[in-house]
């Protein structure tokens, strides 16, 4: 099967301050858009930010994974090994608020991955992850 870039859309609460981030921060290219939503290009896919009053939005929670309290939902890219640490070390440089520091989860063990949470203004979760071998992607 090919794989064909995945559309996500989500909620924001802040239209004008997430296309920054996404823009600026992220360094998502800027597709179309409206006064109510704005498509990027996010690493190879379409993610739509569509204004939410938030009044309406909904709290997460979190599942533990390795140790840690990974937020749900989330959504987020595998990257390749060299470009996830250029991008962390990018990221730190911002100052981004990490609810999950970059580090190496599973250690050792099937499914070994470099991931790193953090949230984008509107409250929305984000995962990147990376594998030294992707055929580790499903391995159990």
């Amino acid at each position: 099967m090919k794989v064909q870039p995945f559309h996500l859309a989500i909620p924001v609460s802040d239209l004008e301050k997430c296309r920054k981030f996404y823009k600026e921060t992220l360094g998502c290219g800027e597709g179309r858009s409206s006064d109510h939503w704005v498509d990027f290009n996010f690493f190879g896919h379409q993610l739509v930010i569509h204004y939410q009053d938030p009044q309406e939005t909904k709290e997460s929670t979190s599942n533990p994974v390795d140790g840690k309290e990974v937020p749900v939902p989330h959504f987020g890219v595998v990257l390749q090994w060299d470009v996830f640490h250029e991008f962390a070390k990018l990221l730190k440089s911002k100052d981004i608020n990490f609810i999950i520091e970059p580090y190496i989860r599973f250690e050792g063990k099937p499914g070994e991955q470099a991931t790193m949470f953090f949230k984008d203004p509107s409250g929305n979760a984000l995962e990147f992850k990376a594998f030294k071998d992707m055929s580790q992607l499903f391995a159990t």
